[in-house]
């Protein structure tokens, strides 16, 4: 597909090629109009000579017989001179028939007329006449009258036929003006459309690049078509989109060697500290080993948020990576196992009410997203309370909502809880304090699977929060049927 250099040139030569069939329609309608209204004027000044010239004749042949009549009863020689007179203007009004375009059969009773007035002229320019030439001469008369007005009554004919004609021209102009105008919108609304997808595509493929980029997908390459500043467009973006892949390869290789050399003294660091836990170099004092538990935990805490770290950056650029349909229910389960032993530690127990519902996605990547919104809720439940999770379906998504007794979000921290290395402004009592990496982690991948995460407080007003994932359920998957009741575990009492 040829396209202009610039997009601006290609809109006007898309609106010029929308608009040629509009203005052939129109210009053809004009020069029709035009046609049919000079055939008009043509046929009707034609018919109203030949109409006016035949009474005319009429006129003069009724004229013609008067004075004969008059001459055979009066002998005046005075109307021998108005007789040539009337009839030098009767030959004229029939040379100007003779001069219309008139029908053969027209023009031969025209010439009829004027033979049969020759040869009654030539019987009146007779000085002796009898009786019956005298009759035979009126006769003659009255039958040219006859003719003139039979000639007046072809003319009138004539009008008719040519009003019949220009109503035929009309209308073989009507339909033809409105198949022309039915073929020059079918093309100019097909032009339309097809310059509208050309113009469409180039800014498509811009804003899907975008996207990409805004999704910090720099994997595809960027190629816009288009016209030259568009495609120059693209290339910057793709420029861009290189530049942005090398920037996070970078980052990545920095981040594995950082994480590289970081891990292997903080392993030792945190050997050594065990190995002086266990006492195994000797007896420490109550002082030394409030020491080296304190090294302990910090090296811990380290180390969490060193692994935290890797693994909320990979989160960025990965997709799921093994899809399938999932129960989401057994992953609540295993979860829930996992985090037995910190739930009886702090004697909180879980309360569940799950519907076996089924969704698309990496079962390892919906489980660390459980875990963490799990390991919060325990984070910040106070000793003694209740952690309650319940699965339910909500038109074409899973919900499933995480409610504990804690300190609950703040209003103005509700948003920014999912960023990275965020804390709240409420901490927890332990010594070991969190990284603020596991809700953005649970966000990037609830995010990978079309799912979405927010929090807000209880509904009935208690002290607490409600963790909510939505995750889009399978479709083409039989769900299973719902229990009957809600069932209520209490795996740490």
């Amino acid at each position: 597909m040829y396209y202009p250099r610039s997009f601006l040139k290609f809109i006007l030569l898309g609106f010029l090629l929308v608009s040629l069939p509009l203005l052939y329609a129109l210009a053809e309608l004009v020069l029709t109009l035009d046609r049919l209204a000079t055939q008009a004027s043509e046929e009707v000044q034609q018919s109203a000579r030949a109409v006016r010239t035949s009474r005319l004749m009429f006129e003069q042949t009724t004229t013609l017989e008067r004075i004969v009549r008059q001459d055979l009863i009066l002998d005046d020689p005075a109307l021998v001179d108005d007789y040539n007179r009337v009839r030098q203007e009767f030959r004229a009004s029939a040379q100007q028939l003779e001069q219309l375009p008139l029908s053969q059969e027209v023009r031969e009773a025209v010439a009829l007329l004027v033979g049969s007035e020759s040869q009654l002229y030539g019987a009146f320019k007779q000085p002796a006449r009898n009786a019956s030439s005298t009759a035979a001469l009126a006769d003659g008369y009255s039958r040219l009258v006859d003719g003139s007005q039979a000639v007046v009554t072809s003319m009138n004919q004539v009008t008719q036929q040519a009003i019949d004609r220009l109503q035929e021209t009309a209308a073989r102009g009507h339909e033809t003006w409105k198949a022309l105008a039915w073929a020059a919108g079918g093309i100019a609304l097909a032009l339309a459309i097809l310059f509208a997808v050309l113009i469409a595509r180039p800014i498509r493929q811009l804003d899907q690049a975008i996207r990409q980029m805004g999704a910090a997908d720099f994997k595809h390459a960027i190629e816009v078509n288009g016209p030259q500043d568009l495609r120059y467009l693209g290339q910057r973006l793709e420029w861009l989109r290189m530049r942005l892949k090398d920037l996070e390869d970078q980052q990545n290789r920095f981040l594995r060697h950082v994480s590289h050399e970081l891990k292997t003294p903080l392993t030792a660091v945190r050997e050594g500290a065990e190995l002086l836990r266990d006492e195994i170099g000797g007896t420490l004092s109550p002082e030394q080993q409030d020491i080296v538990r304190i090294v302990r935990e910090n090296t811990i805490s380290l180390q969490k948020l060193i692994e935290d770290l890797l693994k909320y950056h990979q989160t960025r650029a990965l997709e799921p990576a093994t899809l399938g349909p999932v129960m989401l229910a057994d992953i609540v389960h295993r979860v829930l196992r996992d985090n037995k032993l910190a739930a009886l530690a702090r004697i909180i127990t879980f309360q569940t009410d799950l519907a076996p519902l089924a969704i698309t996605g990496d079962p390892e990547r919906l489980r660390t997203v459980v875990d963490n919104l799990v390991t919060n809720a325990l984070k910040f439940s106070p000793r003694s309370s209740t952690v309650a999770l319940k699965l339910a379906a909500d038109r074409q998504d899973a919900v499933l909502e995480v409610v504990d007794e804690g300190p609950g979000v703040e209003p103005g921290e509700r948003s920014a809880i999912f960023e990275t290395f965020y804390q709240g402004s409420v901490q927890t009592g332990g010594r070991v304090k969190g990284s603020g990496l596991g809700l953005a982690i649970a966000r990037e991948y609830a995010l990978a699977h079309g799912g979405t995460i927010d929090v807000a407080a209880r509904p009935d007003g208690r002290r607490g929060a409600v963790f909510r994932l939505r995750l889009p359920l399978a479709f083409g998957i039989v769900q299973p049927v719902p229990a009957p009741a809600a069932r209520r575990t209490a795996e740490a009492r």
